[in-house]
């Protein structure tokens, strides 16, 4: 490599930072004449003094003072693409949009307090939620989302994930509703139910479980997100099936005075909701901070809604 040495940049930042050759060598840990020799290839390398005397002290040249905090920048950078996991992280000027692949359930529940978080830590980052079509690490591993969120599929061994948390589903009925003074599964199975599927699909754990109880539930509709069979179920007798997630994070639910919740009176299966990202962003200092808010805006809350009843 005939370009320039390299190395004459961390020499030239001690320089510029201490103004004089015995400052710089001791931050660098060097002897003082170790330091004028490359001082002085740092005046062949440029065509300019750095350093000139002024009386009795050593002051930058107008061309060192010049480029005193493109230097500092320059070698910041350097060590950052060297050491990836040291890379520092300026939240307030950090400008990015963030893309996170997710259900209509989630960005309902959480959404919120997940833009609210990013929005105070670093005011010009975003998020964008797009939604999914399928059950794949194709677009993780091509880059065109940041994180996936989700019950895990088979998304591959190299892709990472965390646990953000356990959800299952909850009945979720108008205050008053009959159900929340006396639940057993035939009163359960008599109501009509609101059932949420972006794929228009009736079957589930709770269809399963039924039947395996020896019940048949009367399905009343059909909607494609959570929050549309909660809207109908609060002007009805209607039973809305939803992740608890949904009842206990929704700033519009969680809180009402005309929604109770009950547990199902039967055993379905619980669900780990996880976030998933690919391998090339575990030390993207970004990307860990992303990673860390979206932990703790999914964190169970401290204490229970109100108006909730179980069987």
């Amino acid at each position: 490599m005939n370009d320039a040495d390299l190395n004459l940049l961390i020499a030239l930042d001690a320089l510029l930072i201490e103004g004089s050759v015995i400052g710089a060598a001791r931050r660098l840990g060097l002897s003082e004449s170790a330091m004028s020799r490359t001082l002085g290839r740092l005046r062949a390398t440029t065509g300019d003094a750095m350093l000139v005397r002024a009386g009795r002290q050593m002051v930058l040249t107008p061309y060192a003072e010049a480029i005193r905090e493109r230097t500092h920048h320059t070698v910041r950078e350097a060590r950052a693409v060297l050491s990836p996991t040291a890379q520092s992280l300026d939240l307030r000027q950090l400008d990015r949009c963030f893309t996170l692949r997710t259900n209509e359930g989630f960005v309902e529940a959480f959404g919120s307090a997940l833009i609210a978080a990013v929005a105070e830590q670093a005011p010009h980052a975003w998020l964008s939620f797009v939604p999914k079509p399928e059950k794949s690490a194709r677009d993780l591993r091509e880059g065109n989302i940041d994180l996936e969120i989700g019950v895990l599929g088979n998304m591959g061994p190299e892709i990472r994930l965390q646990a953000l948390f356990r959800d299952g589903f909850v009945g979720v009925v108008r205050a008053g509703h009959p159900l929340t003074q006396q639940l057993d599964i035939a009163q359960f199975a008599a109501y009509g139910h609101i059932v949420a599927s972006r794929r228009g699909e009736l079957g589930g754990p709770i269809h399963d479980a039924l039947q395996q109880a020896g019940f048949t539930r009367k399905v009343a509709a059909l909607v494609p997100a959570f929050s549309s069979a909660v809207a109908l179920a609060q002007e009805s007798d209607l039973v809305a099936l939803v992740p608890r997630s949904l009842f206990l994070h929704h700033p519009l639910i969680k809180n009402s005075t005309t929604l109770a919740m009950f547990e199902l009176p039967f055993a379905t299966p619980e669900m780990t909701v996880s976030q998933l990202w690919h391998p090339r962003l575990e030390n993207d200092a970004a990307h860990r901070w992303l990673r860390g808010v979206v932990k703790h805006v999914c964190q169970p809350p401290r204490t229970e809604p109100r108006h909730t009843t179980s069987a």
